[in-house]
């Protein structure tokens, strides 16, 4: 039977306009439906149809003149620069004046990590050779997290794929991956964005993409069905999804190098559901780890939950938010682990958060960044 709502022929019901925004998009639904329907693509068709119906200024806004313009969300971003540049941020946290402020903006600070003085896209060369002999030419997907907020994350991400014998092809003109138009029903927008991406990854050569963003990568695998409809690119589309890993799953792929140094230390790892759920990419992030000598890798109870991030529910959906994250620190306490590893930025900003609200003396990092500890020999 034809879905009536989706073609046009009924209106959502507030409530259910309401509902399909509150989901988190973490993709279990998809995963346990006995007969095979994915629940997940319904509700972004939905949340696509209900803009159509009933478009939001905002949206057009936010998609088309900031987050798909690198160099205005730079601008935007500058102030959370300044804020910690100028010592601001310390001094804060120095004097314990942190508790005045409201309990949600405490939790939105918390999520911020160390910014970079400058965006990763500025200073991060559009080709980094090899070391030790060319044996591979990759494509490197910098997402807009990762250069704005991440960038330490995605310089280890490139140096190791040097130190393994890939020369790094980075493109400076990448747009965002599409992920959060998408999820607020502007799947228009999206595909102009994607076409680029695919064109300068076309002429870049390479062999492979690769991204250390869970979130990017489960998109850009996704670009087939985005551009399903077109005929002039969809098996452009097809053609750069087969290329595109997530660089643990390329890592364990490839012959690389064992690193040399110990980090003595407990360590938990969480599973972003658009890596374990979105792209099938579960063990080779815990491979690595266990790649380096001294890391004790404690499973995580739970690991493939969903934390509560969602991209942007702390902000949009605050109590539902904190409490399925609440679930997950409680599981990162058993550990005891003094580390938890994990390769999304949401997920990571969310831990954080709950980390610090529950004072708990745990870093935060991507996997990436403990195995270029061990190579380098410091952190």
């Amino acid at each position: 039977m034809v879905n009536k709502e989706l073609t046009g022929e009924l209106d959502l019901s507030q409530n259910l306009a309401k509902q399909i925004y509150t989901c988190f998009g973490c993709l279990a639904c998809d995963e346990i439906c006995p007969a095979g329907v994915h629940p997940s693509d319904l509700i972004m068709d939905i949340r696509q149809h209900n803009e159509r119906l009933h478009p939001a200024a905002w949206k057009n806004l936010l998609f088309t003149d900031l987050v798909y313009k690198p160099g205005r969300m730079e601008l935007a971003t500058l102030p959370l620069r300044l804020y910690q540049g100028s010592g601001i941020r310390k001094w804060i946290y120095m004097i314990g004046n942190m508790h005045l402020f409201p309990r949600r903006l405490q939790d939105m600070e918390a999520m911020l990590p160390h910014l970079p003085r400058r965006p990763l896209r500025k200073v991060l060369p559009e080709v980094t050779p090899a070391r030790g002999g060319n044996r591979y030419r990759v494509g490197f997907f910098l997402g807009c997290a990762q250069s704005l907020l991440f960038a330490r994350e995605s310089e280890a991400s490139v140096r190791l794929l040097a130190r393994n014998g890939c020369t790094v092809i980075t493109p400076k003109e990448i747009r965002c991956c599409g992920m959060p138009g998408v999820g607020y029903g502007r799947r228009d927008l999206v595909q102009a964005h994607a076409r680029q991406n695919i064109e300068l990854f076309e002429q870049a050569n390479v062999e492979t993409i690769i991204t250390d963003c869970a979130t990017c990568g489960s998109m850009l695998k996704n670009y087939t069905r985005l551009l399903s409809d077109d005929t002039e690119w969809s098996e452009r589309a097809a053609s750069f999804s087969r290329k595109v890993q997530d660089i643990s799953e390329y890592l364990m792929s490839i012959p690389i190098q064992k690193p040399q140094h110990r980090i003595d230390m407990r360590v938990t790892y969480h599973d972003p559901c658009h890596l374990r759920r979105g792209q099938g990419v579960w063990e080779q992030p815990r491979s690595l780890l266990k790649m380096i000598a001294g890391v004790d890798l404690v499973e995580l109870p739970e690991a493939e939950w969903c934390c509560g991030s969602a991209g942007s529910h702390l902000i949009t959906h605050y109590n539902l938010s904190r409490k399925v994250m609440r679930r997950k620190i409680d599981n990162l306490e058993s550990t005891q682990a003094k580390i938890v590893a994990s390769g999304c930025p949401g997920c990571q900003m969310q831990l954080n958060s709950g980390l610090r609200r529950r004072q708990l003396d745990v870093q935060v990092v991507h996997p990436v960044e403990l195995l270029d500890w061990s190579y380098r020999g410091k952190r």
